[in-house]
């Protein structure tokens, strides 16, 4: 197809939604227990609407899916097609022939939900974007998200691409089952690329007690949606808000939902709707992520280890030398075990004279985990390092230089 009739194409579709496209737009909401994945509320969870730019998540869900098989890397560059540098904004204004990394390919989702970045995945992944989104609803399917029909990567206009509340909640809860060592990338403010700083869409985040992501969507059928994830008092919850009349608005119906949720006592509700094929049954979030990353935190694991008085001197040695470090995480792979401490680095306002370390596993150990460090700290710097991080809602974990690991004051 010709750049020209591309354009014309996506002009016409828009056109077309603005004018009288078939107008769900009518509001739906739910929130679940993130562990459990039980309803604790929702009204017309089943309601079909256009997702909007919440079809990202499911772009985003392959290619995390994508990277844990090893079949691309974070470092990998991919080609942008005309097809792709065609699509409307939100956009990066990538250019045909240009190539782009993985790893800048999902900030900029995340951050700038940027049409052209998803359509880039969609052709590298499946070859074209009419396959990718076939390989899409597939996914949908399995996840049991019974209700959603996916045409395209970016969720710009298109009749056949329809979800429900319900089903977006399911997916959020996936991703976070599924790929917990990825999911911190929801929590990105801003994105850089060529020069130009793009901040998250999700302006929630930075007013609502922790938030952490995930995703806003809006196309004039639509009306504005929202899924969010948010953690208080070790407990996740995941809201999905669609047919908002405005961004604030939404945002506020969001808050209102979440504090309601979080007010109500765990364990209340019914079952959300799980992946039908799953093979892991109760080895998901509960298992799996707390495995991988909260049995890291010192919420979950604080085992303080006090040393016995004769050792104080030689622990004041230590603490000069700067031999204490933080672990932010164990992931499945060295390269996100690297890039998770170097983001988290960076989120340390002290952090000159700092370095990442990446543990390998040990030979015969089970899970393969490599377990990302920032090193060079002193018992005090490690520990404000965590209290810093810990206000992001970021792991954190202070060891020792004799490796013990050690509680963190909040």
């Amino acid at each position: 197809m010709g750049l020209r009739r591309t354009r014309m194409l996506a002009a016409g579709a828009a056109l077309f939604f603005a004018m009288g496209a078939p107008a769900f737009a009518h509001y739906s909401s739910i929130v679940i227990d993130a562990a459990t994945g039980r309803v604790i509320m929702a009204h017309d969870p089943d309601a079909q609407n256009y997702p909007a730019s919440l079809t990202k998540m499911m772009t985003l869900f392959l290619t995390f899916k994508a990277l844990e098989q090893g079949q691309i890397t974070l470092g990998q560059r991919f080609t942008v097609s005309a097809h792709a540098a065609a699509q409307v904004p939100s956009k990066l204004g990538l250019r045909p022939g240009e190539t782009i990394t993985v790893h800048d390919l999902i900030y900029s989702i995340v951050t700038h939900s940027a049409n052209d970045s998803a359509v880039v995945l969609a052709e590298n992944l499946a070859g074209s974007e009419p396959a990718f989104a076939l390989r899409m609803t597939r996914e949908a399917r399995r996840l049991g998200m019974l209700h959603t029909n996916f045409a395209n990567a970016s969720g710009l206009p298109n009749t056949a691409n329809v979800t429900t509340a319900r089903d977006l909640a399911i997916l959020a809860r996936a991703l976070y089952r599924n790929f917990p060592q990825d999911y911190h990338y929801f929590a990105t403010e801003d994105f850089s690329f060529h020069g130009v700083t793009y901040a998250n869409h999700n302006h929630l985040m930075n007013s609502y007690a922790g938030m952490d992501g995930i995703k806003t969507g809006y196309i004039h059928a639509s009306g504005f949606n929202l899924a969010a994830s948010a953690v208080r008092d070790g407990r996740r919850l995941i809201g999905v808000v669609m047919g908002g009349e405005s961004a604030h608005s939404r945002d506020m119906q969001m808050a209102a939902l979440l504090n309601a949720a979080f007010a109500r006592p765990a364990g209340t509700g019914t079952e959300v709707a799980d992946d039908p094929n799953s093979t892991r049954g109760d080895d998901t979030l509960t298992h799996s992520a707390r495995r991988a990353i909260a049995a890291l935190s010192p919420v979950g694991r604080a085992e303080a280890a006090t040393p016995p008085s004769h050792a104080v001197h030689e622990r004041r040695v230590q603490q000069r030398r700067d031999g204490w470090s933080i672990q932010i995480g164990a992931f499945s792979r060295r390269a996100t075990a690297e890039h998770v401490a170097w983001l988290d680095l960076h989120r340390i306002p002290a952090h000159r004279g700092r370095s990442i370390r990446v543990l390998a596993p040990s030979p015969g150990t089970k899970g393969r985990l490599y377990r990302g460090r920032i090193v060079n700290f002193t018992e005090s710097g490690a520990q404000a390092a965590c209290r810093v991080l810990h206000r992001s809602h970021r792991n954190c974990v202070v060891f020792a230089p004799n490796g013990t690991q050690v509680a963190t004051a909040r």
